[in-house]
């Protein structure tokens, strides 16, 4: 079948940082679905492991962890699926990746896909759906339909998981949400995308809230935390909660013990990798998405379409990734 891989740490622009390459098409068993991938978008996880994580030498490795495809074949133990149906999933990062004509993943882990987009626009959405949820509901802790008179700060608000986070705040919580973005565009995304109001991460946060008169009791860090961690622990309040989900060199947490502070790592891959007790959460929440998207109440968060799925693409795409000016996500679709 064919795939884009990479055998070498190398930058985004040079030609063997990922290839077009022919593997052996995998085959299913136990929990899998086989899955004919039809489309992928590109989050940063793929640009960081293409960077630092080589695959043993001899060996290609294929990134991706979004996707949008149809069910080939099952598994002897899947219950969830058949061949034919329409799915949608980010899948497991210790396993072959999307950038691939075929891909095995967990139906544990995967969700039916929303019938009321097309595959492009459905493979936007998996990665950074789970990501905002499980900072909603399992690291802030919220019910659903709760947080009435409370701030949610979203720092990044234009990225993939900023505008699904945003969308999920507002529809399924009573929190007043707060968005960064700094260039024209980027505010009108996340304004059309729900933001009560929005700030510039490139200026003082703690002053252009206290002007709003706002002090969040949650703040969502997706990017630059370490940048903007003192000016987090000035604006948030007591017992106020953190979620983090970018790769901070150091944080000194001791100087939240004064507000009594609560932090916590976000990873969506963690049910995956270790296959949590409550693993098939991810497979819930993916259809409670579907269904609140066909029931217009969401929207997918692509904005850009590179082509079809190649190495030459897929480096550009990487590249608009790397660049920090993603709006929303870029997909490709087709081989």
């Amino acid at each position: 079948m064919k795939a884009i891989g990479h055998q070498y740490n190398l930058p985004s622009h040079d030609t063997s940082a990922l290839e077009d390459i022919e593997v052996q098409k995998p085959v299913v068993a136990g929990r899998d679905l086989l899955v004919k991938v039809e489309a992928i978008s590109v989050n940063p996880v793929d640009c960081k492991i293409r960077s630092n994580r080589a695959p043993e030498k001899g060996e290609w490795q294929i990134l991706g962890w979004d996707a949008a495809g149809i069910v080939e074949a099952v598994g002897p133990e899947v219950s969830q699926f058949k061949p034919g149906d329409r799915v949608w999933y980010a899948g497991d990062i210790t396993r072959q990746g999307s950038n691939a004509e075929y891909q095995c993943v967990d139906e544990r882990i995967t969700g039916h896909m929303p019938t009321s987009l097309n595959f492009a626009e459905a493979a936007a959405l998996p990665l950074t759906a789970i990501t905002a949820w499980e900072i909603l509901f399992d690291s802030f802790r919220l019910p659903e339909h709760s947080g009435e008179q409370e701030t949610l700060l979203v720092i990044g608000g234009a990225g993939g998981v900023g505008s699904i986070l945003i969308q999920l705040a507002k529809k399924l919580t009573k929190l007043n949400v707060i968005a960064t973005a700094s260039r024209p565009e980027t505010v009108d995304w996340v304004k059309q995308m729900g933001a009560d109001d929005v700030i510039n991460h490139r200026e003082s946060l703690p002053e252009q809230l206290q002007k709003l008169n706002l002090q969040p009791r949650y703040v969502a860090a997706l990017t630059g935390t370490q940048e903007h961690f003192a000016g987090i622990l000035e604006l948030i309040k007591p017992r106020g909660h953190v979620a983090v989900i970018d790769d901070p060199e150091t944080l000194d947490i001791k100087a939240g013990k004064q507000k009594a502070l609560t932090f916590s790592w976000e990873f969506m891959f963690t049910r995956s990798m270790f296959e949590t007790d409550d693993m098939q959460q991810q497979q819930v929440l993916l259809n409670r998405v579907a269904a609140m998207i066909d029931a217009g109440a969401i929207c997918s968060t692509k904005t850009k379409h590179l082509g079809t799925i190649n190495a030459e693409n897929l480096r550009a795409a990487h590249a608009e990734q790397e660049a920090g000016t993603v709006i929303g996500k870029n997909v490709l679709s087709g081989f």
